[in-house]
């Protein structure tokens, strides 16, 4: 049995805040104590009490002064889009064209797969990452080496081979039957296979016949418990391409409807221009909207309207996403930084506190894995990130006159990057120190 302890200034959250002077939603320790047994949170408070449950057989490390909060957590990314992040001058239709489905021809070479998601777990990690919900090419060989990488990290990730028969080169086209043999196949090999999750990810609609949605849909009703992502109402051309080529669906949601691809695991990526009764539809059903600001902003897509999806009657459920590589950082950090200012746009401000707990505990729960990540809490797995608020000149210095906790998370939001990570722990085991090493 593996022990460590790690002392540092300690934040998680048990619920949403409601402002940021709510410290009630969360617990936070000046001087607290991290217990992790075998990859597990075993206990967590202030550092005494935890010390001495430890035992002084226990390995110690002192991260203080720096903070300790529950490993970020990505809700929506592209692992084979690295090479076109910063692609220049396009919207989202002309971006596929032109970047995307090039770039994602060469992932039919295993040995491209291999590279290309082990750079994006490193980064992942860098940036303070610990879980992300990916979506890999439409070749099997990519979500073999994404799973294969993650699993050797004994990473929590949630990840599916993009079904896409039309609209598409012929080098990226499936079939719906080879869609559906290759997709079970790989839930057979890889889900529940240590920490890694299946998703069913039919890219959109757009790139999916009828017949193709209805495999998906039959794959989620075979396998209840995977998750589901695609993309929805990201772009206006988008929204019109779609509804011309489904024109019995009442809108854009009713498509993923009436296949059954709604639900409490159903995690769709943008959703900036939902009607009222699309919206509705995704909250009776439960399903999550992923808010992209930096791809939503880089694209030229539209501004998420947060405050309004969160507070109207029928509460949408939000999760909030990198979407590399039309989104333009791999960090959680600067992603609230770039959604703090399209809520701004929108009229609104959103706090310190809400910002930290969405990228922990709000997105675990929006996943549905708040019972294995996003928190500190005693039983969670141990995946952890170590912040430091004077990483740069320019942090130390705005730090001089901070006095309260939502301040200083307000600087590492604004400021801070993969250089604010000082150390990244995944199933209790140092991860950002070894990657170099």
């Amino acid at each position: 049995m593996t022990a460590i302890l790690l002392r540092g200034r300690t934040l998680t959250f048990r619920r949403r805040p409601q402002d940021q002077h709510d410290l009630a939603a969360c617990r936070y320790e000046e001087d607290g104590g991290l217990l992790i047994r075998d990859g597990r949170i075993a206990a967590a408070g202030s550092h005494g009490e935890v010390a001495a449950q430890a035992g002084a057989e226990v390995g110690r490390i002192d991260h203080r002064p720096h903070l300790i909060i529950p490993g970020m957590i990505d809700a929506h990314a592209h692992f084979p889009q690295m090479q076109v992040i910063a692609s220049h001058g396009a919207e989202l239709l002309d971006w596929l064209e032109t970047y995307t489905f090039p770039e994602e021809t060469k992932f039919s070479e295993p040995a491209h797969c291999r590279r290309i998601a082990r750079l994006f777990l490193d980064e992942m990690i860098r940036h303070g990452t610990t879980t992300v919900a990916v979506y890999c090419s439409v070749h099997k060989a990519s979500v073999e080496a994404f799973f294969g990488e993650a699993h050797a990290r004994d990473m929590l990730t949630i990840a599916g081979k993009v079904m896409m028969d039309r609209n598409a080169p012929g080098a990226l086209r499936d079939t719906p039957q080879s869609a559906y043999d290759d997709t079970r196949t790989l839930i057979a090999e890889w889900h529940g296979k240590g920490r890694q999750l299946y998703a069913v990810t039919p890219r959109f609609a757009i790139t999916s016949s009828p017949e193709q949605l209805e495999m998906a849909g039959a794959l989620m009703r075979a396998f209840p418990d995977l998750h589901m992502q695609t993309h929805l109402s990201e772009n206006a051309a988008e929204i019109a391409l779609a509804q011309e080529l489904f024109p019995s669906a009442r809108d854009y949601a009713d498509i993923y409807d009436r296949f059954g691809l709604l639900g409490g695991k159903a995690l769709f990526g943008h959703c900036i221009h939902l009607s009222e009764r699309e919206a509705d539809a995704l909250a009776e059903s439960g399903s999550v909207a992923v808010f992209c600001p930096t791809s939503n902003l880089f694209l030229g897509s539209g501004l998420f309207d947060y405050q309004r999806y969160g507070r109207r009657a029928k509460k949408l459920r939000i999760a909030t996403a990198t979407d590399v590589g039309g989104g333009t950082s791999y960090s959680m950090l600067r992603t609230m930084d770039e959604g703090y200012k399209v809520i701004a746009l929108n009229g609104e401000k959103l706090d310190p506190l809400a910002s930290f707990w969405q990228i922990t505990r709000g997105n675990a729960e929006a996943l549905s894995i708040v019972d294995r990540a996003g928190t500190l809490e005693p039983g969670s797995d141990a995946d952890i990130t170590v912040l430091d608020s004077g990483a740069t000149q320019a942090m130390r210095l705005r730090m001089e006159t901070v006095t309260r906790l939502a301040e200083e998370l307000f600087v590492l939001q604004t400021l801070g990057d993969d250089r604010a990570v000082a150390e990244v722990y995944v199933a209790g085991r140092p991860a950002k120190s070894t990657l170099d090493a």
